[in-house]
């Protein structure tokens, strides 16, 4: 009885918008239940050595899920990785509620995107049955 009268005094006093429960409702329809996670192994904004004279080098990412890796390197052109060993597959860039169109992997694992993420964003590889999603990181 208390907890129905505490939502209905936050329902008038503090209203969630619209806007944000849709989008967390996006959000929940982007979760894969049954996809493996693909950690995060390395990170060039933090693993990285500096190089001298290299201003604006392009962010690379290494994620690994069992036998699968996949490399990517982010710029401001968008995206380009590989996924190792090679294998037919398509990658999404997910970016919040909305999913950029998918890319195939060519017959070398590899892959490219002209869609800069902006904000967080996460990488889901579809190889027939088997789906691998890697940690979500800002861009």
């Amino acid at each position: 009885m208390l907890e129905e009268e505490l939502r209905e005094a936050a329902a008038v006093l503090d209203p969630v918008p619209d806007e944000l429960r849709q989008l967390a409702l996006d959000a929940y329809a982007l979760h894969d239940l049954d996809a493996r996670v693909a950690e995060l192994t390395f990170d060039s904004l933090v693993d990285a050595l500096p190089v001298r004279g290299a201003t604006d080098a392009p962010r690379m990412l290494t994620f690994r899920a069992g036998e699968v890796t996949v490399d990517v390197e982010v710029t401001e052109a968008g995206l380009m990785g590989q996924v190792l060993p090679p294998r037919s597959a398509r990658v999404e860039v997910l970016g919040g509620p909305r999913t950029c169109r998918p890319v195939a992997v060519d017959t070398l694992g590899r892959f490219t995107s002209d869609t800069t993420p902006a904000g967080p964003f996460a990488l889901r590889l579809r190889t027939g049955a088997d789906v691998i999603v890697t940690e979500w990181l800002r861009a």
